[in-house]
């Protein structure tokens, strides 16, 4: 018969905080989500980001049993509310929805209050969606090789609006003009509706628009769509090759993902990540952002996190190569 160890009671009560240390990840695992989410959207109201997560995350907020608020931190091209997340705790009911300029920023500004790698955790990607190649309607070309070889027709290049230095649109402008062989006279705007609004005046020929909120301007004919900066055909302009087809291997995807703070309880985060990819795999939820030429692609976290690697690798090799800054 083995003889029971006896511990002193003065080890327990020592041992009794590490214990509870040890164990409260574990325990806030299981009871989340107990209390409200708090959503960080880093851009205004209205905009893209702002747009998807108001149709996913009511159905992700049924699914968890618990309100999620969107709280809109816009400014400084979302690095505001990049930091207002890696200042709250690490406990899941703080979660950023973030989009692309997250992977660029740190390329983009010499010093940011945060790391974007030690800082934060890769949850899923939400959508993918591209950029639209328009053109005015009157400027005489109709596919992606009249636009380059009225490019390279012109002395001195041609005139071409974006959304702000350093935006996914400035970029997919770059990376076309360099796969083209051409020279594009770059006019930033202080946002895509600008940029837009330029185009449509005939003021300015060209602009990578998002697909997302450029859709409709296409539909109304102010504007023509020439090409597409992802794969394949869009369900909401079937008509509108991919770039691809005449640049091979070319694209620039603006996207959306989610991201919590380092430190939450992993399986917080694997949780939030298989419920919201539940939501996004939903039939009408699906088809609703297929109507914005987004593109549904829930991810592990694991996949989301090699996903944003690889996203940074490219956006931060043609920044430096061409010498963008913003500051």
């Amino acid at each position: 018969v083995m003889t029971p160890t006896r511990i002193p009671r003065r080890a327990l009560l020592g041992a009794a905080p590490a214990l509870a240390l040890a164990l409260a990840p574990a325990a806030r695992a299981e009871t989340w989500p107990s209390r409200p989410i708090r959503l960080v959207v880093p851009y205004p109201p209205g905009g893209g980001s702002d747009t998807m997560a108001r149709i996913i995350y009511p159905r992700v907020a049924e699914r968890l049993g618990q309100p999620i608020v969107i709280d809109n931190r816009g400014g400084a091209t979302g690095t505001i509310g990049e930091a207002a997340v890696v200042q709250a705790p690490a406990d899941g009911y703080t979660v950023l929805h973030d989009a692309a300029a997250m992977g660029v920023n740190p390329a983009l500004f010499r010093s940011l209050p945060f790391d974007v790698d030690r800082d934060f955790t890769p949850v899923t990607l939400v959508v993918t969606f591209p950029n639209l190649l328009l053109a005015h309607p009157d400027v005489p070309v109709r596919t992606v090789a009249d636009v380059i070889a009225m490019a390279k027709a012109k002395p001195g290049g041609v005139d071409w609006a974006s959304s702000g230095n350093g935006s996914n649109q400035h970029l997919s402008m770059v990376l076309f003009a360099r796969a083209a062989g051409i020279t594009v006279n770059h006019i930033p705007y202080r946002g895509g509706g600008p940029a837009i609004a330029d185009v449509i005046a005939g003021n300015v020929p060209f602009v990578f628009g998002a697909a997302s909120g450029q859709t409709g301007h296409v539909l109304a004919g102010r504007v023509r769509a020439i090409g597409h900066t992802g794969a394949g055909r869009l369900a909401a302009l079937p008509d509108v090759p991919p770039i691809a087809d005449t640049l091979p291997g070319f694209e620039a995807l603006d996207w959306q993902g989610v991201f919590v703070r380092s430190g939450t309880p992993r399986p917080i985060v694997e949780r939030l990540s298989a419920e919201i990819g539940a939501a996004l795999r939903e039939p009408a939820i699906r088809e609703r952002m297929l109507s914005f030429a987004a593109e549904p692609r829930p991810m592990t976290p694991d996949e989301f996190a090699a996903f944003f690697a690889a996203e940074r690798r490219k956006w931060t090799s043609l920044i430096r190569e061409a010498n963008i800054t913003l500051e």
